[in-house]
């Protein structure tokens, strides 16, 4: 895949992503750039934003489930959204539990950013720590507090 062909891959995701949070009534704003790991925010009073960071993996890659090269924060208010085209799964996780989960590379040209993996339901007891983080269940973790 080229670099033009993955960037708009990125981009049309994080758009479907988006079209989701919407129709779950969720008060989406979307960031012009992508600098600090922000690809939108969602409004849940006057004065409290989550940031949201959306990664998706597409039906064609060859680990679907896989989420390489993370760098990040980790902040309170700080989520991302896992979108697997595959199975058309949600992953909602805060940025606490997505350091918790992944694995930091200690090689290679992700060195030093995070990996997590996605469980498929198959996974078993795997998935079953995950399963809270999962679809509707992930979802709810942007409506608390």
């Amino acid at each position: 895949m080229s670099y033009r062909d993955s960037a708009s891959f990125g981009k049309r995701q994080e758009f479907v992503v988006i079209a989701e949070l919407l129709k779950r009534n969720y008060d989406v704003y979307l960031t012009l750039v992508d600098d600090q790991g922000i690809d939108c925010l969602i409004r849940k009073s006057s004065n409290r934003y989550l940031d949201i960071q959306i990664k998706a993996r597409s039906k064609k890659a060859i680990h679907s489930h896989t989420f390489a090269g993370l760098k990040f924060s980790v902040r309170k208010n700080y989520f991302f959204i896992f979108y697997t085209e595959i199975d058309n799964n949600y992953w909602i996780i805060p940025s606490s539990a997505v350091k918790r989960f992944g694995r930091k590379n200690k090689s290679g040209k992700n060195k030093g950013k995070v990996t997590i993996i996605m469980p498929h339901r198959t996974y078993g007891k795997v998935f079953e720590r995950f399963k809270k983080y999962n679809g509707e269940e992930g979802f709810k973790f942007l409506k608390r507090k």
